[in-house]
Formats: structure tokens, sequence, C-alpha cells
């Protein structure tokens, strides 16, 4: 423990101070906002401006507070949102299983690359970054559309007669999702897989494991907290963004 007479000369250094506006910026641009708003969902709804009542009264020099639930019981009773949360668990499930299907193999290669080649997928991986989401998703508008890009290259092949219908669709949301979110899957299973010790590897080899079995038995459940966290950064993305 400190002497008194340290405690009294203390000082914050400049580190300390430098730290200061973050927690300044937090506070006012989000804890600030978040407790107006959930001030407004306890209050009861109006016709004015504001358009919600107060939630504190004092009349008579008595304090009253007031709390209405009619919002929060049509979030959950209301069939519209209750549809909306079931499709978005839905949409959520499907895609963070595509994102596991297709980023597993996109992630287990890259770790186990040669490290010059291991830097440039990395930066594929993170290269459509660099770019706004709105023009992006805009190009994707432009390959899946009926006179787009993915139907002339299908008619073209023979394999349709006429466009298809995919823009949309449910399976143009699950395609944009998946590109959107995939990086964001590939990156943190790839941190897992590439400090994997790899000598637990090469001891199942010397054992007489043959490489499927040294996979499903060494590889798989030590690159489950990788797969866990990308899944679960996108399930809750995606059900926060409903």
């Amino acid at each position: 423990m400190k002497p008194l007479h340290s405690l009294r000369n203390y000082r914050p250094d400049q580190r300390a101070w430098a730290i200061l506006p973050p927690y300044i910026w937090l506070v006012l641009c989000l804890l600030v906002p978040f407790f107006i708003v959930l001030k407004i969902s306890f209050s009861e709804s109006t016709f004015g401006i504001p358009p919600y009542g107060p939630l504190v009264q004092i009349e008579e020099e008595v304090l009253t507070l007031s709390l209405h639930f009619e919002g929060y019981l049509l979030l959950l009773t209301d069939p519209l949102f209750i549809g909306a949360y079931l499709k978005s668990l839905k949409m959520a499930l499907v895609t963070t299983l595509w994102c596991v299907a297709i980023g597993y193999p996109m992630a287990y290669y890259i770790a186990r690359s040669a490290p010059r080649q291991r830097n440039l997928l990395l930066l594929a991986v993170i290269l459509p970054f660099w770019t706004s989401l709105l023009l992006r998703v805009y190009a994707w508008i432009g390959i899946l559309r009926n006179e787009g890009l993915l139907n002339q290259f299908l008619m073209w092949t023979g394999i349709t007669s006429t466009p298809i219908e995919i823009y949309r669709t449910d399976m143009a949301v699950y395609i944009g999702l998946v590109y959107t979110y995939l990086p964001f899957f590939i990156l943190p299973l790839y941190t897992n897989l590439v400090k994997m010790d790899r000598r637990l590897l090469q001891a199942a080899y010397d054992l007489g494991a043959r490489p499927w079995k040294a996979f499903f038995t060494i590889t798989l459940p030590l690159s489950v907290p990788g797969v866990i966290a990308g899944a679960c950064w996108f399930s809750f993305r995606r059900w926060a963004s409903m």
C-alpha cells in the first residue's frame, strides 16, 4: 500500500489523459442516447411534440413514476414482429452454416500455406473491406438480376434457356449475407488454426493415423473455439440488425 503522502501527491500521467477522450465520446454518443431511447420506450405514446409523455411527474409535492410496457408487449405479441424474429433467426442460421461450409476450408488452406502465399491470401480476404459495402452490394445486383452476368453466363453455356429469378429472392439475400460476413468468419478461424501446435499432428502421423483421422481427432476439435467465435459474431450481428 502506498503511503498517505504519496497518494496526496498523485497526479495522473499523460497516458491517463490520452485515453480520456474515447471514454467521453462513448458516454456522449452511446450511453446518453441509449438511456434516452430507454426512457422513451417506457413512456406513454402521445400525439404532439415530443410524441411521448413524461416518465416522471411531480404533482402536489408527490413524485410519480409512470412506466408503460405497451411497446414491449407489442414487440412480443404482434404476429408481424414474431414473423420478423423467426425469419431473421432462420437467415442467421442458414447463413452461418454456409459460412462454416465455405469459410472453414478457406481458413484451413490459408493456415497451412507457405508464409508468403499466406500473406497474399489474407490480403485477398481483407481486400473487399477497402471498398464501400454499398458499392459491393450494388455490384451483386448487377450480377444477380435477370439480365445480369450470372444469367447471361448460364444462358451462354446452355444450362438454361431463360433467365433464372434470383434477384429479389431469399437466395439473393443469402448470397449477399455470406459474401458480406464470410471474411469475419475466416479471420478468427484462421487465427485459431495458425496457432495450433503442429507437433500434435506429427505425433498422430508417427503413430499411424491417417490424415483424415488426424484432422477429425485433432484439428477439428481444437478449431471449435474459432468456429464458435466466427459463428456467434455473425449470428448476433444478424439478429441485432434485424
